[in-house]
């Protein structure tokens, strides 16, 4: 973009400049380049940046991350731009607090339709879907259908801890919607819109399970007849869900507690160290602590993966208990 566009976009900015600031949305835009030339009030308010934070600044340099998390088309080196794309992520602001917002961002084109950039709006709705879960009033939350006291108490753990990149761990029988819970925490949390990859760590023999999460290389054994990815790796930028972890062997725990401390892994059979950007979430209908105490269970990894804790109640606690779910392939 030449110069002279941005000093055009600049001056309708001054001129719009009041009006937006009055708006109850959020607005945030920038070129192609990701710098920001436009910052209202409200979007001070929810993410917590001033605008001499953000003003002509690489949006992903100024909060981190991307803001709108893995639906960033940005992200690539050649964005592919839809208008009117919308969705709800859970937000960490920079005062640390945990905002739900509804986005919808719009392309910008010059005159010739090339675009130049993005705005994108930004709805604070916290109040609002905090104010249903006290009232009662909220049926449904992340592809989960329930009323009861309990999964009104569980919406409020899924939204609190959305927001974050801490390992999670689910306690809860078996058929109480583990896998749903950690779908609906990692669709609610910024990385919504990239890989949920979820294995049962009991369903597979433990010969096979350290290649089915970390991956093989050709001829790693018999039957590694190609290089082939693990778990881990195709949920880069994601979320891997292991469930039922306290089948893990002791050797395959040892390699998950390295990748949760280092972030690194190798394949099986391989030398290259591969480095993954993944959030964990684990689950079991054991009691982990008992697995620990019993020796079955590292110490270590144990305080890795539990570092929050969730914990779903029997379904005979609810009146009416139903999920629905859609995963994103």
């Amino acid at each position: 973009m030449t110069e002279s566009k941005i000093e055009e976009i600049i001056t309708i900015k001054e001129n719009l400049e009041r009006v937006l600031d009055n708006l109850k949305d959020g607005i945030i835009a920038h070129d192609i380049k990701r710098r920001i030339f436009f910052f209202n009030h409200e979007a001070e308010r929810i993410t917590g940046f001033s605008r001499k934070d953000v003003l002509g600044r690489d949006c992903h340099k100024v909060f981190g991350v991307p803001l709108c998390g893995e639906h960033c088309c940005f992200i690539k080196d050649n964005p592919d731009i839809m208008n009117n794309y919308e969705y709800t992520i859970n937000l960490l602001n920079k005062n640390g607090e945990i905002k739900n917002i509804e986005m919808s961002f719009n392309r910008m084109d010059d005159e010739n339709g090339k675009l130049f950039g993005v705005i994108a709006f930004l709805r604070d709705v916290t109040d609002i879907l905090s104010l249903k879960i006290r009232a009662g009033k909220l049926n449904s939350f992340a592809n989960i259908i329930g009323q009861d006291t309990k999964m009104l108490q569980l919406f409020q753990q899924i939204r609190d801890v959305a927001g974050y990149n801490y390992p999670v761990h689910i306690y809860g029988e078996t058929g109480t919607g583990k896998e749903l819970v950690a779908a609906a925490i990692h669709n609610e949390g910024r990385r919504s819109g990239a890989p949920f990859i979820a294995i049962n760590c009991g369903a597979l023999p433990e010969s096979l399970i350290e290649s089915e999460l970390f991956g093989h290389v050709k001829g790693a054994f018999s039957d590694a007849i190609r290089d082939k990815k693990g778990r881990f790796e195709l949920a880069h930028r994601g979320t891997i869900f292991l469930d039922e972890v306290t089948e893990l062997s002791k050797n395959v725990q040892v390699k998950l507690l390295r990748f949760l401390q280092e972030g690194t892994f190798e394949k099986v059979g391989g030398e290259k160290t591969i480095s993954v950007n993944i959030r964990v979430i684990s689950a079991t209908n054991k009691d982990l602590k008992k697995e620990v105490r019993n020796k079955n269970f590292r110490e270590d990894l144990y305080y890795r993966l539990n570092v929050i804790p969730i914990s779903i109640p029997p379904l005979e606690m609810f009146v009416s208990f139903k999920m629905l779910f859609s995963l994103p392939l």
